[in-house]
């Protein structure tokens, strides 16, 4: 059986999701965005929230085997390296980015991504 994860975030009850889904031996962890001006802001806001959902479901950073990258504008995405090397360290996952629109003009970035469950 599956287990659902909830953030509380203002679209999972707007939209019908949960922040993450435990199922398979993995945790699939819904597109997130943060709070912030910057996109760096922004990154380390949205990656905050996917390490909560992650922890709850008995995982860390360390567990993701695949991210995706949302961006409005792909230039953005060079300020948010350094955040996302020191973020995934010595176990960096198959990555992704893509340029596309996002629910709102205001978000730079959204994270979406998947771990696998230990034990």
């Amino acid at each position: 059986m599956a287990q659902r994860i909830f953030s509380g975030g203002e679209f999972e009850a707007k939209i019908g999701y949960c922040r993450a889904v435990v199922a398979g031996g993995f945790v699939h962890v819904a597109g997130t965005v943060g709070q912030g001006d910057t996109v760096t802001e922004q990154c380390r806001a949205a990656l905050a929230t996917i390490a909560g959902a992650l922890k709850e479901a008995g995982c860390t950073m360390a567990d993701v085997v695949r991210v995706n990258y949302y961006l409005p504008d792909r230039a953005e995405f060079e300020p948010c390296w350094a955040i996302l090397s020191e973020t995934f360290g010595e176990a960096p996952p198959a990555a992704t980015m893509i340029e596309c629109n996002l629910i709102d003009p205001k978000y730079r970035i959204e994270i979406e991504v998947t771990a696998f469950q230990p034990g």
